[in-house]
């Protein structure tokens, strides 16, 4: 399993690296190859310049810009997002990452003479997870129409292997959220993962972590 977890959030010391935590470990004692990309710590321009629009459907040079984040996407079997929903959507930093690095002929493929649509290109992904905090409630997020989640799941999803392991979880409320509703939320992201590696990787993340404990 080779997983790329693109971690999205300004403090180091946030509920979200919490979370990111969780996930890298589980990755981690199932054996996983794991990379963490910072988008934050590691300062990634998310603005799409006038240059790169102009060489959008420039393959392959349009990747030159970026070519260490599509070398990590085109690595990875595993892809995880953990981030903080903003205004019931990605944040800017996390958006731009992906009007910069899914590009055509690394992402998706564009319509030609055989193809009226766009066409997946990240067939090589397996397992897709979402990860994320919300200061609104679950209900009213699903009112507004949860377009982050929308987003990663069905547009990032739809471009990933069919069949695909997916892994979802949210923390509402965070504004007011407690010990215990955090305490919460992080075995429930656990079993998420759990969920995500697979039943036999997760009995030995599982059985990994109770040695590491004793």
């Amino acid at each position: 399993m080779r997983a790329l977890v693109v971690y999205c959030h300004p403090r180091p010391d946030s509920f979200n690296a919490a979370v990111r935590d969780v996930v890298v470990s589980k990755l981690e004692a199932a054996g996983a190859e794991v990379r963490v990309s910072d988008l934050y710590a590691k300062g990634f321009q998310p603005v799409l310049t006038g240059p790169e629009w102009h060489g959008y459907l420039d393959c392959p040079n349009n990747i030159a810009c970026v070519a260490p984040e599509v070398a990590d996407l085109r690595w990875c079997d595993t892809l995880i997002f953990v981030y903080p929903t903003w205004w019931y959507g990605l944040p800017a930093m996390l958006k731009g990452w992906l009007d910069r690095v899914m590009l055509p002929d690394v992402a998706f493929h564009m319509p030609d003479a055989q193809n009226r649509t766009i066409r997946p290109g990240l067939r090589h992904i397996t397992r897709l997870g979402i990860f994320t905090t919300c200061g609104a409630s679950r209900w009213l997020t699903a009112l507004i129409g949860a377009p982050g989640k929308r987003t990663l799941m069905r547009g990032v999803g739809y471009l990933c292997k069919p069949g695909k392991r997916v892994a979802f979880a949210a923390h509402y409320l965070m504004d007011s959220s407690t010990p215990e509703s955090r305490a919460r939320h992080l075995a429930r992201v656990a079993q998420r993962m759990n969920h995500l590696i697979g039943p036999a990787a997760a009995r030995r993340a599982t059985a990994a972590q109770s040695v590491a404990a004793e």
